[in-house]
């Protein structure tokens, strides 16, 4: 929406939301407002916070969040609830700016407070985008020489519609953990019956609770309910499905749908589909957003970025070939639409060590598999020529460029669009407008990893997050 990295998710776009955001009155006048952020108990104010919800800034609310639109959690972006994660994230950074407010002097005013805190939380999602962020994933920048008046820092329509859109890296659920203690029987049952799966350790000392995604959207009161803390340690301690073809049923199929009052904890699983209405399948989506933004083909997109077009479709995926294997299990002429065409035939660990099919490790330590076709196979049947191919399914259907997350394309998009936010930015940390008087003078200091905003701001303690949070430790 704003082009610039300038915690938008927090502070909102408009003058009205801002107000609405900050503790004090909603009267048309911010200089009456105090220099917080609105955060009942350390939590997003709901639209019903103020006694109007009609008055209140607007909120996408979907699924289960339908019914009760005025308990939706507000926030500078209107997709705040779309799940428990990007809520507790946006929890992190409100709660990180009033932080900011508490360590400045009682001499200054409300205003200049605000100002203040804000410029610092901006900085700090600047620092950790370009220092954690994407490292993490592979991409890197050239070394910055300073803020360029001439480059463009909006965000491309290719970027937006189809480069950022790393929707198979999502896990189908939330995994956490917690002491023991923290939660009464009484929640640990309400958990349970929400298709919560709980398990106490050994000891009964911890507890592993695995959230469903579909439990996790548009369902704020569950971040409040699980603690910020548990939340945004659990997103770190367990890794994220690779970028690539691949998308979670969860996504895939039933994409914000409440389930059936028949089966209200039918919630994953091969009996997924008798549990909803309809579908909803994020990746179809994804292909119908391109060509809804005129987005060009996958050749005309990699020329577009200075890249060779791929002349098969095994040339795209590394794959030795595009032609269906003769098989009995296969239906012929329609294999493509034979659902033994994408069996699982082979699975390997992250060590290359062959995963057995039918063991225990097949369901949770499986990084690469094999499938009874070939994607290049299964693409050039759909697509007949690459040069017809979607730009989306192209670019996730790429191998991937070694010690990256990212095909060939997505990266060169990532890495344009990002070197153009960072460059084209007049307000850019490294071009440091007042961020070094803020330092001088009150002592704080923007330069932070994402595990210590979050212990500076929760109940976890930095020596139980990993150092480097998008990075899962390797047992």
């Amino acid at each position: 929406i704003s082009s610039y990295i300038d915690a938008w998710a927090v502070y909102g776009g408009t003058e009205e939301r801002l107000e609405w955001l900050r503790q004090g009155p909603v009267d048309g006048d911010v200089s009456n407002n105090s220099a917080y952020l609105l955060l009942p108990e350390g939590n997003l104010p709901r639209r019903d916070e103020r006694g109007d919800p009609a008055g209140a800034p607007e909120m996408a609310v979907d699924g289960m969040l339908r019914a009760q639109p005025q308990r939706a959690a507000v926030a500078g972006d209107v997709r705040a609830n779309e799940n428990i994660a990007l809520q507790a994230t946006q929890t992190l950074f409100a709660r990180e700016h009033n932080r900011i407010v508490s360590l400045l002097p009682d001499r200054l005013g409300e205003e200049e407070k605000f100002q203040i805190a804000r410029r610092v939380v901006i900085a700090e999602q600047q620092y950790i985008t370009y220092n954690e962020f994407l490292p993490a994933v592979g991409v890197r920048l050239g070394r910055y020489r300073g803020y360029r008046p001439g480059v463009d820092a909006s965000l491309t329509n290719e970027f937006a519609t189809v480069g950022y859109r790393a929707h198979s890296m999502i896990h189908g659920e939330l995994e956490l953990e917690a002491a023991a203690d923290r939660y009464s029987p009484e929640e640990i049952e309400e958990y349970e019956a929400m298709g919560i799966e709980i398990e106490a350790s050994p000891d009964g000392a911890e507890l592993e609770m695995a959230v469903p995604l579909n439990v996790a959207f548009f369902n704020p009161d569950l971040v409040e309910s699980l603690g910020l803390g548990p939340v945004l340690q659990g997103i770190g301690l367990e890794a994220q499905y690779g970028n690539d073809e691949m998308i979670d049923n969860q996504l895939r199929s039933v994409l914000f749908q409440i389930p059936s009052p028949d089966n209200p904890r039918c919630l994953d699983g091969p009996e997924l589909p008798a549990c909803y209405h309809g579908v909803v399948d994020l990746g179809a989506l994804d292909v119908e957003r391109g060509r809804d933004h005129g987005m060009p083909s996958y050749n005309e997109l990699r020329e577009a970025y200075g890249l060779s077009p791929k002349a098969s479709f095994r040339e795209i995926t590394g794959e030795s070939t595009e032609s269906f294997p003769d098989d009995p299990v296969l239906t012929p002429g329609a294999e493509v639409d034979d659902p033994d065409s994408v069996e699982i035939v082979r699975l390997w660990g992250r060590d290359g060590a062959e995963i057995p099919l039918d063991g225990d490790e097949a369901a949770s330590s499986a990084v690469r598999a094999e499938r009874r076709t070939t994607l290049a196979a299964r693409l050039a049947a759909v697509y007949g020529s690459v040069d017809e191919l979607d730009a989306f399914t192209g670019m996730v259907a790429e191998a991937h460029v070694r010690g990256t997350e990212f095909g060939e394309l997505q990266r060169a998009i990532w890495t344009e669009q990002f070197r153009a936010l960072r460059d084209g930015d007049r307000f850019f940390y490294g071009n440091d407008p007042g961020l070094s008087a803020i330092r001088r003078t009150y002592g704080i200091d923007f330069r932070v990893t994402l595990a210590e905003v979050i212990a500076a701001n929760s109940d976890v303690p930095l020596d139980d997050l990993s150092p480097h949070v998008f990075v899962v430790a390797d047992d």
